[in-house]
């Protein structure tokens, strides 16, 4: 029995100490302003990519600017990325976190997990949050963090996380995904916004969700679906803009108040347009605390390779891609599996 029992125990470590080797994914750059900030980015949705969007991104805030940057990913057992898992390991960086910028979807952590991230938001840390962050939770009633959940009844914290932090729940598409896209259009009295110098030309390829968020928050973008899937498609004659990038406040439990970004769209293929791109970028700045660091003519290429797989005909991730395949600068975000060669 104690054989038994000692073997189980030695199991056990050995599973923890492979998670925890596989969490975070660190970049951290040289010099730029950034040096001597941490970010950490949560990325763990089902249907968006956000195992593509984030370390790309914290790629290019380490490499081009100097940040550190910690990913963490939903992974399975075997310490596999696994979109939309509901265990990010190394979610405790947070307690040395700058900036928080996640992208999650309908998430239900452990306690000990969810534990770090409550501390975040108790202290206001300043976020970024991308698409499905807005119903970034979904934690059942009877848990110690129900309040979390996307659209919690309560009064306290009605609607959630997403709601009461973000500023918006989930509140329905507004835009059919590979059919119509989204243009999104700089709101001409915040063209002097520190975030947005040197955005332009701003095009989503996922489709629209529809925003009324909660006030006070201040639009920078305005959100247009496309009918069609170019930059240059025609407006569909259905949708009008709604919000599609907004900032506002939120306050922590001291009373003490965090800068936030939200934005409907951050999807991996998304990324791939420069000028929405550079607003992600430029958004971290500002909810960091750091917009007079931010330049119009900033660099904000990719750094390494990168294959957004989220639109269509774009290639399927390698089945058991564990955060470390992602290391270093020069590996691809993401390895694609091989194409099956058609018969002839």
């Amino acid at each position: 029995m104690r054989k038994t029992t000692l073997l189980l125990i030695v199991c056990l470590l050995a599973f923890s100490r492979s998670l925890s080797a596989e969490a975070p994914l660190v970049y951290e750059g040289d010099s730029g302003p950034g040096k001597g900030k941490h970010l950490v980015f949560v990325a763990s949705d089902h249907e968006y990519r956000s195992e593509e969007t984030l370390p790309a991104l914290a790629r290019i805030l380490a490499k081009r600017h100097g940040f550190k940057c910690s990913v963490v990913f939903g992974v399975n057992a075997k310490g596999e990325i696994q979109p939309g898992a509901n265990n990010v390991p190394g979610i405790e960086e947070l307690a040395k976190a700058d900036l928080l910028v996640i992208f999650t979807r309908f998430q239900n952590w452990p306690e000990e997990q969810m534990n770090h991230f409550v501390a975040y938001l108790d202290r206001a840390g300043p976020i970024v949050g991308l698409r499905t962050a807005t119903h970034g939770f979904k934690i059942p009633g009877n848990s110690p963090f129900a309040k979390y959940s996307n659209g919690f009844g309560g009064k306290d914290y009605k609607d959630g996380f997403g709601r009461q932090v973000l500023g918006e729940k989930w509140a329905g598409h507004y835009g059919g995904n590979h059919r119509s896209s989204t243009r999104l259009d700089i709101v001409p009295e915040k063209a002097d916004h520190p975030i947005l110098r040197g955005v332009k030309d701003m095009w989503a390829q996922c489709g629209g969700y529809f925003a009324n968020p909660l006030e006070p928050y201040e639009t920078l973008a305005m959100a247009q679906p496309l009918d069609g899937m170019k930059p240059d498609s025609p407006p569909h004659p259905k949708h009008k803009p709604v919000p599609g990038a907004w900032t506002r406040h939120y306050e922590g439990k001291d009373g003490k108040k965090g800068r936030v970004f939200t934005s409907t769209y951050g999807t991996s293929n998304d990324i791939e347009n420069e000028g929405y791109r550079r607003l992600l970028i430029n958004a971290c700045f500002w909810a960091a605390g750091m917009e007079k660091a931010i330049k119009a003519e900033a660099d904000v290429s990719f750094v390494g390779p990168f294959n957004g797989t989220w639109a269509r005909g774009k290639g399927r991730r390698k089945p058991g891609t564990k955060p470390s395949d992602l290391a270093g600068w020069d590996s691809p975000i993401v390895p694609l599996r091989e194409q099956r060669k058609k018969k002839k």
